[in-house]
């Protein structure tokens, strides 16, 4: 009995000097990084989520999904505006962006022109798409010259010209290889006939462009105004090449909140 208390005793030392020998410092170290770790995923999920929260706010606020527009084409579009004022692309009292959605039909007002600091929509009408790109779907998108097809991404708008559709907007675009060719092309805001209900009453669609994002005539002079002087474009459309490093949702969110921080949100942008 004795003899097996000893080795219990012994066994017990044994155990705890190898507990006591395997710990160090550097698994401490280890513990402290993996509360670092977790510290810093909670931050970037918290700006994650507050960023999400502003963005839907506007989206709400201006009650945009009654249009029919698509909050994540909205949220890329926020990130893009913050991505290009980060990038010096964007003057400071920039607020009015606009957004074009060529996923859908000709035939629906998918065009909007949106105060992000009022979190106002003051537009959403018809815009049309190039010959080259489709019907009434815009499926094929370029930044060819002569291709007659509309071209994705972001766009800074610049002066104003009086040409042979009258008075048109010139377009900046923003995407090497996807929209880089703007000015080459001669891709500018202008007024067209058939962006009308009469054209889709007679055609099922509206009538279509050279690659310009054209307007009606009844709205061109509110477009052109509001949106004139270096302000945001954003077209989109259903293209898996397209990709732009102005949607980094990183630089977004740390802009928005490292500025925020000192400052009222609404007046950051």
């Amino acid at each position: 009995m004795r003899k097996y208390f000893l080795w219990a005793i012994c066994s017990l030392l044994i155990v705890f000097s190898i507990a006591f020998i395997s710990w160090s410092p550097a698994s401490s170290d280890k513990r402290l990084n993996d509360v670092k770790v977790a510290s810093t995923s909670k931050h970037t999920a918290s700006l994650s989520e507050l960023y999400s929260q502003y963005v839907t706010d506007i989206y709400n606020t201006a009650q945009l999904q009654l249009t029919g527009m698509d909050a994540l084409v909205f949220q890329k579009a926020i990130t893009g505006y913050i991505n290009l004022k980060t990038a010096h692309k964007l003057p400071e009292n920039s607020n009015v962006i606009t957004v074009v959605d060529f996923n859908k039909s000709s035939r629906e007002k998918r065009m909007w022109i949106i105060d992000v600091a009022a979190k106002k929509l003051l537009l959403n009408t018809w815009v049309s798409h190039g010959q080259g790109s489709g019907d009434d779907m815009a499926t094929a998108f370029s930044n060819t010259e002569h291709s007659h097809q509309s071209s994705l991404g972001f766009y800074v708008t610049d002066d104003v010209y009086v040409g042979k559709h009258g008075r048109s907007l010139r377009l900046n675009g923003m995407d090497a290889g996807f929209n880089s060719n703007a000015r080459q092309r001669a891709i500018v805001v202008h007024a067209a006939d058939y962006v009308s209900q009469a054209s889709i009453n007679q055609l099922g669609r509206l009538g279509r462009s050279h690659g310009c994002p054209a307007v009606s005539p009844e709205v061109c002079a509110t477009v052109i105004n509001t949106i004139k002087g270096q302000n945001m474009l954003y077209i989109t459309g259903n293209d898996s090449r397209y990709a732009s490093k102005y949607l980094n949702e990183n630089i977004a969110e740390n802009f928005l909140f490292a500025t925020a921080s000192t400052q009222n949100v609404a007046k950051v942008l």
